[in-house]
């Protein structure tokens, strides 16, 4: 509701905008050449292809990490945010260091995990950016302003009031997060003690080059499932099962 991500929309247009030798709303801008523009906004399943939201999401995702260039721009909203807590933090955390440290773009990366904002301390090239918000006579204000530095809460419950829910669930909503706050600086996350950039673990060792491929494996291989029908999915993984319990 504080407008993150109208924020992020507005960015990726004006990009385009210069782009095309157009006016922008500033007084002066230097915004560089962008190669490609990457988006990842907004919340969606795939019923069609049986996608829920969080796989269209981390599609989408991957397809960024593994085409944005040095010369790209890319907008990610919410990141993380469709599976369980930690899961989807640490989807972000490491989305984040691989756009600072590998793809190496331009990128702005909108998010409610508070934890993803000691990033800035250890990244060079990452700043934190909030949006204004006044409190007045026990109501939250949206000033639709942009301005360093990150949010010291969330105002997820003042949101959830302002649409209507019953006095009680708000009641309540207050009564358990402040009880899971004070759980949390009882017990805090432990996050600046990760390492950073950890070193993956390597990959197994790729076969001999003399040595056959398996039955199994050329199978596999001579498949296109792009091109096959339910059936002959179907069909084929029938098969596939068969040589499988064959080399058993």
């Amino acid at each position: 509701m504080a407008g993150k991500s109208t924020y992020l929309r507005q960015n990726a247009v004006i990009a385009i905008l210069a782009q095309m030798g157009s006016f922008v709303p500033a007084r002066r801008a230097k915004i560089g050449t962008v190669d490609r523009l990457f988006s990842r906004v907004g919340a969606a399943d795939d019923i069609a292809r049986g996608r829920s939201t969080f796989m269209v999401e981390m599609v989408e995702t991957a397809a960024i990490l593994n085409q944005a260039t040095a010369r790209s721009l890319v907008i990610l909203d919410e990141i993380g945010r469709g599976t369980a807590t930690f899961d989807g933090l640490s989807i972000a955390w490491a989305t984040i260091e691989h756009l600072h440290e590998t793809n190496r773009c331009r990128a702005l990366f909108a998010t409610h995990f508070q934890e993803l904002t000691a990033l800035a301390a250890r990244l060079g090239r990452l700043f934190n950016a909030t949006m204004r918000v006044k409190e007045w006579r026990g109501e939250v204000v949206f000033l639709h302003e942009v301005v360093a530095g990150a949010a010291d809460r969330s105002y997820g419950i003042q949101v959830a009031k302002l649409a209507g829910l019953p006095p009680p669930v708000i009641a309540r909503a207050r009564t358990v997060l402040a009880r899971l706050e004070a759980e949390d600086r009882t017990a805090p996350r432990a996050l600046d003690e990760l390492p950073l950039f950890a070193a993956a673990p390597k990959p197994p060792a790729a076969a001999a080059p003399d040595d056959p491929p398996s039955r199994l494996a050329a199978a596999m291989a001579e498949l296109h499932p792009d091109e096959m029908s339910p059936r002959e999915a179907l069909e084929a993984l029938y098969a596939l099962k068969a040589i499988a319990a064959a080399k058993e």
